[in-house]
């Protein structure tokens, strides 16, 4: 196990991770400081303790809306009854639907290749 020392609002913690994890957590932890921050120069001096509930409720805020944003952007699976009960017609459109969405996704890959590429 690794050590990490990240500081969060001026306060410094000492944090076990995994081996090679060190540089993530320490991105991490200056995210959670970027807010930290943000918080305490909105709000003035905050209690340390109600500080980091406050980032950690503003963190699980954006992670509920990423989820959220995810799971109504990705297309919804029929199931396997459904699609064993289908007729041909049903399957002949659900293929055309599968194969849009293969085609869409390889587009994307292909996109973020190319700006991966450039930079």
């Amino acid at each position: 196990m690794a050590q990490v020392i990240i500081n969060i609002n001026n306060r410094e913690y000492a944090i076990l991770c995994e081996n090679g994890q060190e540089g993530h957590i320490i991105k991490l932890s200056r995210q959670l400081d970027e807010k930290a921050k943000a918080l305490v120069s909105a709000l003035g001096h905050v209690n340390e303790n109600h500080l980091l509930a406050m980032v950690g409720l503003l963190v699980a805020d954006e992670l509920s809306e990423e989820k959220k944003n995810n799971s109504s952007s990705m297309p919804t699976q029929p199931s396997s009854t459904a699609i064993m009960g289908a007729s041909n017609d049903e399957l002949n459109t659900l293929d055309e639907e599968l194969s849009q969405n293969i085609n869409s996704l390889n587009e994307l890959i292909k996109s973020i290749a190319t700006n991966l590429k450039s930079m």
